[in-house]
């Protein structure tokens, strides 16, 4: 009857939490791919390859031709030919002039480069953003993980506890026990109610926010059984400094800006250089016909596009100096990162030694106190070393999952939990 009685019990509580918390059971990687697809920031970035896009169009447009009128009405009648008045073509002259711009060769061919250039940057820069993001949403993730898992652990405390309490409400009956270790209980599984309210909280606020990196409003819920951490990351720091160095899009930005500040040097010199002007002139004056040709330049006296191309390649130096900066961030990152993740990955199995062991405690205390060997202080000492042994596992765990995917995003596999 007390088996039945506690295996009911247990099953309260799990129904309750299935109700409390009855969403959609997501994985990192189905989080990650919501992500990708919904994530309000990341489709407002998305907006900026099109952008970036267009300034080719822009850049393959020709100048467009440039028509003037110009118009003398002779003013005094008395010069006027018998028989003419104001708006006779023997008393105007008339100018038409149809010219354009010509645009040279190399001006237009570094507008290209430089827009084409502009748009792997707009790619580029979407790329690390999106690396970011998953970063972002791998943290979020964990986070409503370990938040759960904690909300699971004091849950289970507490049955166990609860439990306890109602055999021990019944030993009092028969005399077995004092008040005193009854209260004892009680005060435990009272302290476990309160931690429990307060670990639902903590994780519907997890679960809040990594709604928004999803981009959802649905309900859903953390998959514990998911095991994103795979053997897929090198052991060897090298590897991964070798594959960061090619791959990481932070490193892919700083070299296509330096590529883009190069295109932009050419254009400013090209800029430098005038833009001659020429076309044909019609002229009836008086109405008589006159054909011309127009032609105009500028001359490179004062303004030669100076502060332009100086900028430019202060951008190139900049963009130089970004670049080297970039990669000794990387080295720094992959090597800090790397030594977290193999030192959690070690302590993870050695606190899974005492995770187990202290479980082994507790049952044998708690049997050997149901049978009147030992003391409620020796039950309630085991407990206690039971759930701070569960705790530390769980935040080694904790740990060592934040470690594996910091280091996926350092070293640039980060898409791999996509």
């Amino acid at each position: 009857m007390l088996k039945l009685n506690r295996t009911l019990f247990i099953f309260f509580i799990q129904l309750t939490s299935a109700l409390l918390f009855s969403q959609t059971s997501i994985t990192l990687k189905e989080a990650i791919s919501k992500a990708k697809e919904n994530n309000p920031i990341l489709k407002t970035e998305s907006f900026n390859v099109g952008i970036a896009q267009a300034d080719i169009t822009t850049a393959k447009l020709r100048p467009n031709p440039i028509l003037n009128n110009q118009t003398l009405q002779l003013m005094n009648p008395s010069f006027f030919p018998a028989n003419t008045g104001y708006l006779n073509g023997h008393n105007m002259q008339i100018w038409w002039q149809l010219t354009k711009p010509m645009q040279m060769p190399a001006l237009r061919k570094y507008k290209l480069e430089v827009a084409q250039q502009g748009v792997k940057l707009a790619q580029t820069n979407y790329a690390e953003i999106e690396r970011n993001l998953f970063l972002n949403v791998s943290n979020n993730w964990i986070n409503a993980w370990y938040a759960k898992v904690n909300l699971d652990l004091i849950s289970h405390a507490k049955v166990n506890i609860d439990s306890l309490v109602y055999i021990n409400e019944l030993r009092l009956k028969k005399q077995v026990i004092t008040t005193t270790d009854l209260i004892r209980t009680q005060l435990i599984a009272e302290q476990y109610k309160l931690q429990i309210r307060t670990a639902q909280q903590e994780y519907r606020n997890q679960l809040q926010n990594l709604r928004f990196l999803l981009g959802t409003t649905d309900s859903i819920n953390i998959n514990l059984n998911d095991e994103f951490i795979s053997a897929s990351v090198s052991n060897k720091i090298d590897s991964l400094l070798n594959y960061a160095e090619i791959n990481r899009t932070d490193i892919q930005v700083a070299q296509t800006t330096i590529n883009t500040a190069k295109s932009n040097i050419g254009l400013q010199k090209a800029l430098a250089k005038p833009t001659p002007e020429i076309g044909m002139i019609y002229n009836p004056q008086n109405k008589i016909p006159y054909l011309g040709v127009y032609g105009t330049i500028q001359i490179p006296i004062f303004s030669r596009n100076q502060g332009e191309i100086q900028k430019s390649k202060l951008l190139q130096a900049q963009a130089e100096q970004s670049l080297q900066t970039t990669q000794q961030q990387l080295k720094t990152e992959i090597t800090t990162s790397f030594n977290s993740y193999q030192t959690q990955k070690q302590n993870l199995e050695k606190f899974k030694v005492i995770m187990l062991q202290a479980e082994q405690i507790l049952s044998s205390v708690k049997y050997a106190y149901l049978k009147g060997g030992t003391t409620i202080i020796d039950f309630l000492e085991a407990q206690r070393t039971w759930f701070d042994s569960q705790k530390m596992y769980y935040d080694e765990l904790y740990n060592y999952s934040n470690s594996y995917v910091q280091l996926l995003y350092s070293s640039g596999l980060i898409n791999q939990l996509k």
